[in-house]
C-alpha cells in the first residue's frame, strides 16, 4: 500500500481531525506534505457532509444539510519543483469506500444519494422536484443495490468528485470577481446563481490567526468546477485516469474529495452521485512549462480511466431545446439534456417507480448524457443513455406494455 499523506479517522468530525482538511480553496493554505515527481501516495477522505446524512429511511437529515461545510478536502500535496505554468500530472491508481469498516458513516458499507430542497441547493430540476428526498446505497464489492430503488443493481464506477490544484491570488480574484457580478444580476434567487465567500464553518487546514481570518473573507467556496479543476463531477475519472492539471502556485498544492461511489452523467440532482467516503491512491509527475506548450491554459485535460462497468445495450431518451411550456430555446443544450431527463423519468414511473426514484437513479446510475446535435437551428439535442441491464426486468418498449408493479419508495421527510 503507498504511504498515507492524509489520514482519516472516520469516528471523528472533519472539524476535529488531527490533520484538518479544507473546505475552501485559497493559495495561503499550507501543504500538509511535499513529494517529488514519481511519487505515489495515498489520501484517506471523509465524504462531503461530514456524516451528517444518516442510513435510514427520512429524508429530513438531507433537508436540513449547512452547504457551507463542504467538501472536506484532503491536501494540499506540494509537488517538488512545481511551478506556475507547468502542468501537474495526476494518475488515478486506485481508488474505493473506506477499507475493512461497517458503520454510521457513509463508505462504510454504504451511501446516499439525495435530492437537495430548491431552497438549500437545489438541482437541475428543482423547478420540477422542489422538495428533498433520499436513497441509500448498499455497496457489494463493486455492485451498488438499494432499498429505495428495489429491480435495480450496477458496477459502480467510483472517481473523486473534486480533483484539483490551488489557485494563484491573481486567479481567486478574478473567481469573485466574476460570481460576484452574476449574483448581482439576481440577488435573491431561490436556488442562488452562486456561492460567495462564507467564512463560517471555514476550514482552511493548518492555516491559524490573522492569516485565517483573511483567507477566510476570500477562500472559494468548492461548489463549482473552475479552472483548477476542483469539482467537476466526471464520472470518468477512475482508476486509470490520467489528469494534467494546471499549476498556478509554487509546488500545485494538490487536493482532493468528494468521493463516488458511482454517479451518472450530469449528478443531475445536485447529490445525485452515491456519495462516501474512502482513499485515493494516486501519482503525480510534472510537465514544465507544460501550460503554454500544450495549450492548456483555461482547465484540466484528462485521459479517462480504464477500469469501468461495460454495458453494450441502452434505452436511449432524446431531449431537445423547447422548454416544459412549449418555448422555443436557440440551441440550448441544458434545455435538451433537462427534457431527456425528463422524458426517461416519465417512462421509468409506467413501471411503477415515484418520480423522485428515478430522479435519484439518473443521478447514481452510470448514465451516459451527450450533447448529439448543437448545429441545427433552432434545437438543440441531448440524449441520455440508460443501460438496460442495470434493472431486473425488461424496460424495453414492446407490444406486452411495461411492467408496472409496485417499487416502494425512496426516503422523503417527515
Amino acid at each position: 500500500m503507498p504511504e498515507v499523506l492524509f489520514s482519516v479517522d472516520q469516528s471523528r468530525s472533519f472539524y476535529d481531525q488531527a490533520v484538518p482538511p479544507h473546505n475552501r480553496w485559497h493559495p495561503d493554505i499550507p501543504p500538509v506534505a511535499t513529494v517529488r515527481p514519481g511519487a505515489e501516495f495515498r489520501l484517506e477522505c471523509r465524504e462531503w457532509f461530514d456524516g451528517e446524512v444518516h442510513n435510514d429511511d427520512s429524508a429530513n437529515d438531507i433537508r436540513d444539510l449547512d452547504l457551507s461545510m463542504v467538501h472536506p478536502l484532503s491536501g494540499p500535496i506540494a509537488v517538488e519543483g512545481a511551478q506556475p505554468g507547468d502542468l501537474l500530472v495526476v494518475d488515478i491508481l486506485d481508488i474505493g469506500p473506506v477499507p475493512q469498516e461497517t458503520g454510521p458513516v457513509a463508505g462504510q458499507g454504504w451511501g446516499y444519494t439525495g435530492i437537495f430542497d430548491k431552497s438549500n441547493g437545489g438541482g437541475f430540476l428543482t423547478e420540477h422536484f422542489p422538495d428533498a428526498y433520499k436513497a441509500v446505497w448498499d455497496f457489494h464489492g463493486q455492485i451498488a443495490t438499494s432499498r429505495h430503488l428495489p429491480g435495480v443493481r450496477f458496477t459502480g464506477i467510483t472517481h473523486p468528485g473534486i480533483i484539483g490544484t490551488a489557485p494563484s491570488h491573481d486567479l481567486l480574484g478574478r473567481w469573485n470577481a466574476r460570481e460576484a457580478e452574476l449574483i448581482a444580476t439576481d440577488p435573491n434567487r431561490v436556488p442562488p446563481l452562486a456561492l460567495p465567500p462564507e467564512p463560517r464553518r471555514a476550514l482552511l487546514g493548518t492555516l491559524e490567526g490573522d492569516a485565517f481570518e483573511r483567507a477566510a473573507g476570500e477562500a472559494a467556496r468548492t461548489a463549482p468546477p473552475r479552472e483548477n479543476g476542483g469539482n467537476q463531477d466526471i464520472k470518468n475519472l477512475t482508476r486509470g485516469a490520467r489528469i494534467f492539471l494546471p499549476v498556478y502556485v509554487e509546488g500545485g498544492k494538490l487536493s482532493v474529495g468528494d468521493l463516488h461511489f458511482s454517479q451518472g452523467d450530469g449528478e443531475i440532482t445536485f447529490c445525485g452521485a452515491i456519495e462516501m467516503g474512502g482513499y485515493l491512491d494516486l501519482g503525480v509527475d510534472l510537465i514544465k512549462g507544460g501550460m503554454q506548450t500544450y495549450g492548456v491554459t483555461t482547465n484540466p485535460v484528462f485521459y479517462p480511466g480504464n477500469v469501468e462497468p461495460r454495458y453494450s445495450e441502452f434505452l436511449t431518451f432524446v431531449g431537445i431545446s423547447v422548454d416544459e411550456d412549449g418555448r422555443q430555446r436557440y440551441l440550448d443544450s441544458h434545455v435538451a439534456y433537462r427534457r431527456a431527463c425528463l422524458n426517461a423519468i416519465e417512462y421509468l414511473t409506467k413501471f411503477g417507480y415515484s418520480p423522485e426514484q428515478a430522479y435519484l437513479l439518473l443521478g447514481a446510475a452510470p448514465i451516459e448524457g451527450r450533447f448529439s446535435g448543437v448545429v441545427d437551428i433552432p434545437n438543440s439535442c441531448a440524449t441520455l443513455y440508460l443501460p438496460t441491464a442495470i434493472f431486473d426486468f425488461d424496460i424495453r418498449p414492446s407490444t406486452d406494455g411495461p411492467q408496472h408493479t409496485d417499487r416502494g419508495s425512496c426516503a422523503r421527510t417527515s
